[in-house]
């Protein structure tokens, strides 16, 4: 199984983060890589629950998504298991820091062919990532 990691320490504490997770509104605005936007269909953050959206793309292309809640600790966990292609496990876990929380983003694939294959785009967009969830929890 081969795993992408990065970390961030965000200027704002543990349940300011955890909020931008749990407003699907919030988490429209700042989910998925630069110039992306969402389009949720279904989203029942808690344990279990379904996350139903469609990613749209600064190429005009949309790219659907399928995912489901499988741990959540508030203010602590996010895991989230995508149940389409590409299949992963994406553990976020959020850590009170001197400058506010540790957010160590941990993404999982099952396939490590499959990761390979995407590794290009999931480095810097799990960056980017980051960046968008830094701006909507810190306004930078």
């Amino acid at each position: 199984m081969k795993t992408f990691q990065t970390s961030r320490d965000i200027p704002a504490l543990p349940e300011v983060i955890f909020a931008a997770f749990t407003d699907p509104v919030r988490l429209a605005r700042w989910w998925g890589p630069s110039g992306f936007t969402n389009t949720f269909d279904q989203f029942e953050f808690k344990n279990g629950g379904k996350w139903s959206f469609i990613m749209h793309g600064p190429d005009g292309n949309n790219y659907p998504n399928d995912a489901e809640f499988a741990e959540i600790v508030p203010n602590e966990k996010v895991v989230i298991r995508h149940q389409c292609q590409p299949f992963f496990t994406l553990t976020i876990s959020l850590k009170a820091s001197e400058k506010g929380t540790l957010v160590h983003w941990n993404q999982a694939f099952d396939d490590d062919e499959v990761a390979d294959k995407v590794e290009h785009i999931v480095v810097p967009s799990n960056e980017q990532n980051l960046d968008r969830l830094m701006e909507e929890v810190c306004g930078k």
